[in-house]
């Protein structure tokens, strides 16, 4: 370049210089979209095309999400709410209340009673008899009254009384005889070997308990004791201490009927019977 163009050049530039205080202001960039939070998908919602956009928050705002300790959804912590509320869950889930039983009236009362009472072969407490019918107790005690006044009125052979602490039915004295007569008749009939097992046992282990007698014969025995009472051979003596329950013992015609003086005239045991026989009776107390 030679010297006139370069002056040349010098002085253009000269003459398009401007002054920074009047140089136009440059145009600024565009400020950056704020950060949109995105919304947590929720179990059971219905991801409908046309939902609702979010709108713009402020940048301010825009902050993440931090995760809580309810699972990291920000959802707040359930606490322990009481069992039952309708619509919310609780930690403890309600627990079914037991039914309560059936209250009877005195009409069934009354036949559930005379029924129970007709199969029992011991006298029963009204305790009993109120937690076998489910009943309160101060029920019991005025119906069987009732019921025993019904009976006495209505002049039936039986009659319904206390006895050992507990209620049972009784024949009435003024048909003893009758009663009497029956039994005897009928102590022609030969006894079946259950009937002469149970005798046995008896005889051997008297004064004992109706228990005691089952479980060294291995079988239910109170059929068996009821005959053996009815035919005369067999009578209550009392009940044990500890347990309350009746004792049995033979009666003087089961001596007669063998010949006997007393028990003790009966043959030895032992030479009938294995050698544990002892441990199991023992055992059985």
């Amino acid at each position: 370049m030679s010297d006139e163009e370069r002056r040349d050049s010098l002085v253009d530039q000269a003459a398009a210089w401007v002054p920074p205080w009047q140089r136009p202001t440059p145009p600024r960039e565009p400020a950056p979209e704020p950060v949109r939070r995105a919304e947590p998908e929720t179990a059971g919602s219905d991801p409908s095309p046309a939902a609702e956009p979010v709108q713009d928050l402020p940048a301010d705002l825009a902050a993440p999400v931090e995760p809580t300790d309810a699972g990291g959804t920000g959802a707040e912590p359930v606490g322990d709410l009481p069992a039952g509320v309708p619509g919310r869950r609780g930690r403890r889930r309600a627990t079914a209340a037991p039914e309560p039983a059936p209250v009877l009236d005195d009409a069934e009362l009354r036949g559930a009673l005379e029924a129970i009472l007709l199969v029992v072969d011991e006298p029963v407490s009204e305790l009993t008899l109120a937690q076998v019918l489910e009943q309160s107790p101060e029920r019991i005690g005025p119906t069987l009254d009732e019921i025993a006044a019904g009976y006495t009125a209505a002049g039936h052979g039986f009659e319904l009384r206390r006895a050992a602490g507990g209620w049972r039915l009784y024949t009435r004295p003024e048909y003893a005889t009758y009663v009497e007569r029956f039994v005897l008749d009928g102590q022609s009939v030969r006894l079946t070997q259950a009937a002469l097992e149970t005798l046995a046992v008896i005889a051997y282990r008297q004064p004992v308990t109706r228990s005691r007698i089952s479980a060294i014969r291995g079988v239910n025995c109170d059929g068996v004791i009821r005959t053996l009472v009815s035919r005369g051979l067999v009578e209550e003596c009392g009940t044990e201490p500890d347990s309350g329950a009746f004792l049995y013992r033979t009666t003087t015609m089961f001596l007669e009927k063998l010949g006997l003086n007393s028990v003790d005239d009966l043959p030895p045991l032992a030479p009938f019977l294995p050698d544990d026989v002892e441990e199991l009776a023992d055992a059985t107390r």
